[in-house]
């Protein structure tokens, strides 16, 4: 049974934490988070002890580490863990700074070990199908994918300050997404970007409203847009369009039932939160890395995945901020 070290009893701490526990394939041995109340309720329940980042990284009870700690940390803890002989599964992203990223894959390649990153839409079951169907040439050769992510509400202006910005926080995961859909990587991107929804988040030199157009080498084509509004829940959709046909991902609601009367057709609301959204995504994203570590598969979304992503996500936002096209090395 695989024996995890988790840091961080926060939101998504608390779902990975709770997957483990539950998998019957693995066990959380320990936890740790910087407010002792969080670490000690999570531990109870779970049935792990409380421990420091350092005593856990380095405890020979302890096969792999999940990261759930805010950003700032999570190359120093990556390479802690890999310094250790760990497997470490690490929320997205590894760094704001792409340089910092390259400095740890390099940490990871020395010591040979395996570093997931935490792009858990890949393993949604709608996005993983349609994935799926690309992959067996249902539409033929792709032609363009677009990827829609609206939030329900936007984030406190507080939260920006610290984020990296809308590009880098936001749509990171579409662009993961886009790279996974198409297959190819994107050599030009080129950014909108306004503050149409909370004029705090504008004073803090972010956007809230944002598109972004994308192309490979090849001329394939990804069109994403973000809002952080949605007033009737989190939306989330996806259209690859390609040479054989179109598929689509929809959104999901909260039952199937519809309605149909002299008003028309009317269906309940969507999933109104990430959690809810991808609460299945996060458990197959957990279960995947167990899989992998205890057979010795290769990993996927890897720190390459990480290092792309986070390079698409500084060119749109130098899009955004020289109102110009990026290439992309």
């Amino acid at each position: 049974m695989l024996r995890f070290g988790v840091l961080g009893a926060g939101r998504i701490g608390k779902v990975h934490a709770r997957t483990i526990a539950a998998s019957g394939k693995a066990k959380v041995a320990y936890l740790a988070d910087a407010m002792p109340k969080a670490a000690q309720d999570l531990a109870a329940e779970v049935g792990a002890k409380v421990a420091s980042v350092g005593d856990i990284i380095t405890a020979k009870d302890v096969d792999a580490i999940l990261i759930a700690t805010p950003t700032p940390f999570h190359a120093e803890q990556i390479e802690a863990g890999s310094n250790a002989g760990k497997a470490v599964l690490c929320e997205k992203p590894v760094s704001l700074s792409v340089e910092r990223i390259q400095e740890c894959l390099k940490v990871i390649e020395k010591n040979k070990t395996t570093l997931m990153i935490g792009f858990n839409r890949r393993f949604d079951s709608n996005f993983a199908s349609l994935a799926g169907r690309i992959r067996k040439g249902d539409v033929g050769n792709v032609e363009i994918a677009t990827i829609i992510s609206r939030d329900p509400a936007p984030p406190p202006a507080e939260y920006v300050k610290l984020s990296g910005g809308l590009y880098r926080d936001m749509m990171i995961h579409d662009f993961d997404l886009a790279r996974f859909l198409v297959g190819e990587e994107f050599v030009v991107v080129n950014a909108l970007g306004s503050a149409l929804v909370d004029k705090a988040i504008g004073e803090e030199g972010d956007v809230d409203t944002a598109a972004v157009q994308m192309q490979t080498a090849s001329g394939k084509i990804a069109v994403i847009t973000n809002s952080r509004r949605a007033t009737y829940g989190y939306d989330q959709r996806i259209e690859v369009h390609g040479s054989k046909g179109m598929l689509r991902a929809a959104n999901v609601h909260n039952t199937t039932v519809e309605i149909a009367n002299a008003d028309g057709f009317h269906a309940d609301p969507v999933l109104h939160f990430f959690t809810e959204r991808y609460g299945q995504a996060y458990s197959s994203e957990v279960l995947t890395f167990i899989d992998a570590v205890t057979n010795g598969k290769a990993v996927e979304p890897n720190g390459y995945d990480g290092l792309q992503a986070q390079k698409l996500a500084d060119a749109a936002t130098v899009s955004w901020q020289t109102g110009k096209p990026v290439k992309v090395a």
